[in-house]
């Protein structure tokens, strides 16, 4: 083999794989370590939001006076809602002095589907 041909196989196959890697990170759903680990974390924080709502939805259903208080959250903008629900002691999780991070709108949109 000459010199040439030598280069032309070098400049093919470095072509080859850069067109390899942009159609995998384009459109075959290849992520680099730092991404995967975003949505890792981002994954396992909805997971916990979602785990503490359904906390509070119980809170909430343990609440003597459920039925008046939901009408109020009903009646409020979504802006609101998480204000209230967290006002109400019901994001607040057993043993904590403060309510839960994000948890008090997911409770509020869980509590309005499930309506009593």
């Amino acid at each position: 083999m000459n010199s040439e041909n030598i280069k032309t196989g070098l400049w093919g196959a470095a072509g080859g794989a850069a067109l390899v890697a942009a159609i995998g990170f384009l459109w075959g759903g290849w992520v680099t370590a730092g991404t995967a680990l975003e949505m890792a974390r981002k994954s396992a924080d909805r997971a916990v939001v979602d785990r503490l709502a359904a906390i509070c939805v119980d809170q909430f259903n343990r609440d003597p006076q459920k039925r008046d208080k939901f009408r109020i959250l009903e009646g409020k903008g979504s802006w609101k809602r998480r204000e209230y629900v967290e006002k109400q002691g019901w994001a607040t999780m057993p043993g904590e002095d403060e309510p839960a991070s994000r948890v008090g709108s997911k409770c509020a949109e869980l509590i309005l589907r499930t309506a009593l």
